[in-house]
């Protein structure tokens, strides 16, 4: 199974995440590149890395999971605890961030500008994509917590497990790939077809 994973803000394609996905789904390619702050690129290239190597299932986290619903539809999306509103989040981060893991460019940091929050509102009035979308919530995540507007666009597609905004080993192994394993339909997966747990 191929899976393209997308980040949270402040992070890159070398989070903890993306690794354990690969520990933890059986023949498993990860694609998990560095994306950029700015929404406009970040989208492009998602977009291009989706033509390119047809992945099975795009899982975004956070911030990665606010841009993977602003994919074009037909992709099958996995978000984890994404916030929908991006913007107001950001407007509390303003100026320099330092990345929080390492980015293959070997870029420190980035800013947070009042312009770059004004285009992620704008984004956010974008219809969000359609088809095989399945989102999984922390119910102790204290940063974002969009469960039930989630659950208002997505009827049925919306589960919570015990933990915070980022998912450790456990809880992506026992609480959140297990959603997908028992709802294959949900994303389009016929029975037994899509995420198989690793023989590890």
């Amino acid at each position: 199974m191929k899976i393209l994973f997308l980040h949270g803000l402040a992070s890159s394609g070398a989070y903890k995440m993306a690794t354990m996905l690969g520990q933890l789904v059986k023949d498993a390619e990860i694609i998990a590149p560095d994306l950029p702050p700015d929404p406009d690129e970040a989208l492009a290239g998602i977009r291009a890395i989706c033509i390119r190597e047809n992945p099975d299932l795009v899982v975004g986290l956070s911030w990665g999971g606010f841009l993977a619903l602003h994919l074009d539809a037909g992709q099958r999306i996995l978000v984890v605890n994404p916030d929908l509103h991006v913007s107001r989040l950001m407007r509390t981060m303003t100026g320099y961030r330092e990345y929080l893991s390492p980015r293959r460019g070997g870029e420190a940091g980035f800013y947070i500008t009042p312009e770059l929050c004004d285009r992620y509102e704008q984004l956010e009035k974008a219809p969000l994509a359609e088809g095989p979308v399945v989102g999984c919530f922390g119910l102790q995540d204290t940063l974002v917590n969009c469960a039930a507007e989630f659950e208002s666009l997505y009827p049925g597609r919306c589960f919570r497990y015990e933990g915070g905004h980022l998912p450790n080993y456990p809880e992506l192994k026992y609480r959140i790939l297990p959603v997908v394993e028992g709802h294959p339909e949900l994303l389009g997966f016929a029975p037994g077809e899509g995420i198989v747990p690793a023989r590890r």
